[in-house]
């Protein structure tokens, strides 16, 4: 489970993020102008960078509800009897967050079914997603959240930024994207995602990868 959560988790998340951009071109549009203005075309993106690019923040954001890296957070067991929302649930019982459910919660998230990173930047410009705030929770929450999870949206943020800045990224097929998923100890997208890259930064760049 270990090598699972450490790597597995990781890479789905950069899959759906892309398959997201390419499935909305305007908001991959937007990424781009902001690494575009904060960047240039001569560097790399630093780690440093990554404080700077709010929109990209925020689809890290938005790709993380949508699909959380386990839909379902691990088991919790009950130390003592308890209500909770009119249920009665008594010592022992052990139960599994479903966390997909909560990030589409309509009365939480208008038009949950729709990737709107802007969100982030407006009316949940302050939900974190570091398990403070209970509405967004895909590392879980408590003592025994995601061990990885600092490594990990570090991770997401400098491997996304460097790729959409260095690559302009196409879809090669005139359908759209399927984001079709498959629910199992991960979300897993239903179908590869294939995509076409051009260099996108002066030749100098590239010599010295």
């Amino acid at each position: 489970e270990l090598i699972i959560g450490g790597s597995d988790t990781s890479a789905g998340t950069l899959t759906w993020a892309m398959s997201l951009l390419l499935k909305n071109p305007h908001v991959l549009e937007k990424a781009k102008e902001e690494l575009n203005t904060q960047i240039g075309k001569e560097r790399w993106v630093n780690e440093s960078d990554i404080t700077n690019l709010v929109y990209l923040q925020a689809i890290i954001k938005e790709t993380l509800r949508l699909y959380p890296p386990a839909p379902f957070s691990s088991p919790r067991e009950f130390t003592e009897d308890c209500t909770i929302g009119g249920y009665h649930i008594k010592k022992g019982t052990r139960l599994m967050p479903n966390l997909w459910k909560i990030h589409r919660d309509p009365s939480v998230w208008s038009d949950p079914l729709e990737f709107k990173p802007e969100r982030f930047l407006t009316t949940h410009k302050d939900v974190d997603v570091r398990g403070q705030d209970f509405e967004l929770l895909p590392f879980g929450s408590g003592r025994r959240m995601c061990a990885g999870m600092s490594l990990g949206l570090r991770m997401l943020h400098y491997i996304l930024a460097n790729f959409l800045h260095s690559f302009e990224i196409l879809n090669p097929s005139p359908e759209s994207i399927d984001v079709t998923e498959v629910l199992e100890f991960t979300s897993t997208k239903a179908t590869p995602l294939e995509i076409l890259v051009k260099p996108y930064l002066s030749l100098e760049c590239y010599e010295t990868m």
